[in-house]
């Protein structure tokens, strides 16, 4: 699986959103088995966002799916949880509930931070600096407080979806990998 410096790289060098084509490919080019079907079923299971259509500058050039970077790391995890043996549907019944909401508290958090930033750009520059050091630490413990809460919405699902596993069942994770 991907290590948290190569998804954070990755989600900064797609930030305006990434293709189908390219997120295989992001796999695929670590060694990482994954497919387009594969990337489809996870979409049509509700693992995944939907894309969004983007319009191509240029005459007659159509508009292009694109997805949040965040998908990336999405893929990642179901990924790892597949390979731990837990089914698609205790992923979907757990897992992606809490993955849901931290992801949306870490989405407002960043949304947050720029504009604070922006904010804190347009003060006087004694007072600019001493918010910036501010807003560094804010999003240094921001970032900490998402992390903690992947972690506790991992160890909380884990327990119910342990009791519900259902090993070598038919539909089950070894489908998808």
């Amino acid at each position: 699986m991907l290590a948290e410096e190569d998804l954070r790289a990755i989600e900064g060098t797609y930030a305006e959103g990434i293709t189908a084509v390219q997120i295989v490919d992001v796999f695929t080019s670590r060694g990482i088995k994954f497919s387009e079907a594969s990337f489809r079923k996870y979409v049509q299971q509700g693992l995944l966002p939907r894309s969004k259509r983007v319009g191509r500058k240029g005459k007659h050039r159509g508009s292009l799916g694109v997805y949040p970077a965040k998908t990336i790391r999405r893929i990642n995890a179901v990924k790892q949880l597949m390979a731990e043996g837990y089914t698609i549907e205790e992923i979907q019944g757990q897992f992606l509930l809490y993955t849901d909401l931290v992801e949306g508290v870490a989405e407002h958090l960043a949304e947050l931070w720029t504009r604070f930033g922006a904010d804190a750009a347009k003060a006087e520059p004694k007072t600019r600096k001493e918010l910036e050091r501010e807003l560094v630490d804010a999003r240094r413990d921001g970032d900490r407080v998402v992390e903690r809460l992947g972690e506790l919405a991992r160890r909380i699902a884990a327990p119910k979806t342990d009791s519900l596993r259902l090993a070598g069942a038919a539909g089950g994770a070894e489908d998808l990998l």
